[in-house]
C-alpha cells in the first residue's frame, strides 16, 4: 500500500494528488498537441475546483501559472499567457519604502500639520475665512489630542498651535472656548440617530 508520505511532495497541495497525478501525465505526454488538449482539460478542472475565485481578474492567468508550476516548468505547450518565470517564482519582491515624515507631535498626525501650515500661510484679505479655519484646526486639534489623553487644557491646545505654526498663529491670549468633548459626542450621537431615522 502506498501513503501520501512516501510520495513526492505537492508543488501545490490546494490542487491535490490527482491533479498533479494528471499534470505528471501530461507531461508524459509526446503528441504536443495531445499534450496541449490535454492541458487544456486539467484547466479546466482547476478552474471547477474553486468556482468563487472566477471573478477574479486574471483568474485563467494564474491558473496557467499553477499549471507551470505543478509541472515543474517542465510542460512544453504553446501556453496562451506570458507565465511566470522558475527564477521568478522564488525571488524576494523588491524593498517598498514607506513615507516617514517629520511630525513633532505624532497625536496630530501629518494631515493637520499641513492644515497648520495652510492657516499660518494664508491671504491677510481673508482673515473671516482664515479665523473660521483655525478654530477648526483648534477643535480638531482637541479631539485628537482627548484620544490619547484623559483630560485636556485648552491652553495646551494653543500651544500646540503656537508652535506647529512656527509662531505665526497665536491665539494663547484670546478668549476662544473650545467646546467640551462631552458636547461633541453628543452632537456626533444625534447626528448619527437623525441619519438612522431617515
Amino acid at each position: 500500500m502506498e501513503y501520501n508520505t512516501q510520495l513526492k511532495d505537492l508543488a501545490l497541495p490546494e490542487y491535490g494528488r490527482n491533479i498533479q497525478n494528471m499534470v505528471d501525465f501530461c507531461v508524459a505526454i509526446e503528441d504536443r498537441i495531445e499534450r496541449k488538449r490535454c492541458a487544456d482539460t486539467i484547466i479546466n478542472i482547476m478552474g471547477n475546483m474553486f468556482p468563487h475565485l472566477r471573478d477574479v481578474n486574471d483568474f485563467k492567468h494564474i491558473l496557467w501559472d499553477h499549471l507551470a508550476i505543478m509541472s515543474n516548468f517542465k510542460l512544453d505547450i504553446d501556453y496562451p499567457y506570458d507565465i511566470i518565470k522558475k527564477e521568478d517564482l522564488y525571488s524576494k519582491p523588491g524593498k517598498l519604502e514607506y513615507s516617514r515624515p517629520e511630525m513633532n507631535y505624532k497625536h496630530y498626525g501629518k494631515i493637520l500639520e499641513k492644515m497648520i501650515k495652510l492657516a499660518a500661510d494664508y491671504e491677510d484679505a481673508k482673515e473671516k475665512e482664515r479665523e473660521q479655519l483655525i478654530m477648526l484646526i483648534l477643535v480638531h486639534m482637541k479631539k485628537s489630542y482627548i484620544q490619547w489623553n484623559k483630560e485636556v487644557d485648552d491652553s495646551k491646545i494653543f500651544q500646540d498651535l503656537y508652535e506647529l505654526s512656527n509662531k505665526q498663529i497665536d491665539v494663547r491670549g484670546s478668549d476662544i472656548k473650545l467646546p467640551d468633548m462631552k458636547d461633541l459626542n453628543q452632537r456626533k450621537q444625534q447626528r448619527n440617530n437623525n441619519s438612522k431615522k431617515r
